[in-house]
């Protein structure tokens, strides 16, 4: 009975030593890459809320988790070396926002760090990104917000604001797959149906801008379509409603945030349920899902905004049925 208690004391003396051993382990941080078109300032609500979410499962920076940032600005010709900056860092996954060619910057420089996409305008499966939707394949997934596929819905909904559109103005971003297959393949029929006549104008750089509104002014359209899911028109949203305004032009758009920098009207996926989406992405990877075995989702919800100022400000009366629609109306 003796050598017993010896024994029983030796063990609880033994784990007792080593439970301050174990606490004293540094907890391992794990890091997360994100890689973005725009700037810190457009993509603050985006990263905080993402960051909320993530603190919902548990990861909060500083703690468990660390964020590697990376801004390109809107430069497209930075995307290959701040995606090599943030394979080099050795991420657990990298967070991509931008479009086509952000993403296939990741993936040119990485074919093991595991590659959330945040949302774009073109299809994933038919731009090589991924082998399908149920089963992507590679270190690649995320969400696709189908911009190229609402072309229909945005023409109709500025027709309908705008009662004597006839014309139509279409800003685009020429380096861009997905803006380019809008332009040739999506609207020509989608404008024949609503019987609008549409002149297309690139972008190719951040100092196109200025003179491509100079030049279309000219041609007096009625209304202006900013074709979405390109990095270069997405970092300069808030300047692209902006020059909308001085033009007097009604604009529409495929996100909320250019309609809240002064742009008329936007529809498209709901930006908060997208950034829970990217969440629970980032969660599952790094709590050891591998990309392949996550679906690409779509989007389940879709808003409708309108900036009733803007419209004040161009001097448009838009018809009620047209606001009553709205998910929300700027006053």
């Amino acid at each position: 009975m003796s050598k017993k208690i010896f024994y029983l004391a030796s063990g609880v003396l033994l784990f007792a030593l080593c439970l301050p051993a174990e606490a004293q382990q540094p907890k391992k941080v794990l890091r997360i890459g994100y890689l973005s078109n725009a700037d810190p300032v457009s993509e603050s609500a985006r990263v905080e809320a993402i960051r909320q979410r993530l603190r919902e499962h548990g990861f909060t920076e500083g703690q468990n988790i660390a964020i590697e940032f990376r801004y390109g600005e809107g430069k497209r010709d930075r995307a290959a070396k701040l995606a090599a900056e943030l394979v080099a860092l050795n991420c657990d996954v990298i967070v991509v926002y931008g479009g086509y060619i952000w993403i296939r910057a990741v993936m040119n420089a990485t074919k093991r760090t595991p590659i959330v996409m945040t949302g774009g305008g073109l299809d994933p499966v038919d731009s090589g990104l991924v082998k399908s939707l149920a089963h992507p394949g590679g270190n690649v997934t995320g969400i696709t917000n189908l911009g190229t596929q609402l072309t229909g819905k945005h023409l109709e909904l500025l027709k309908e604001a705008v009662p004597k559109l006839t014309r139509v103005a279409v800003l685009y971003e020429s380096g861009n797959p997905g803006n380019v297959r809008v332009v040739k393949e999506d609207l020509p029929p989608a404008a024949r149906a609503l019987k609008l006549t549409i002149r297309s104008w690139e972008v190719r750089d951040a100092n196109s801008f200025e003179g491509v509104f100079t030049a279309l002014s000219k041609d007096h359209p009625h209304g202006i379509y900013v074709v979405g899911g390109g990095g270069l028109i997405s970092a300069n949203g808030k300047r692209i409603a902006s020059l909308a305004v001085k033009s007097r032009l009604p604009s529409m758009f495929a996100r909320r945030a250019e309609v809240e920098a002064g742009g008329l009207m936007s529809y498209g996926a709901d930006q908060a349920d997208s950034y829970r989406q990217v969440a629970w992405y980032i969660d599952k990877i790094l709590k050891g899902a591998k990309p392949e075995d996550l679906p690409v989702q779509q989007p389940m919800k879709f808003e409708f905004v309108i900036n009733k100022k803007t419209a004040d400000q161009i001097g448009l009366t838009i018809p009620q049925w047209t606001l009553m629609k709205a998910d929300k109306v700027i006053r």
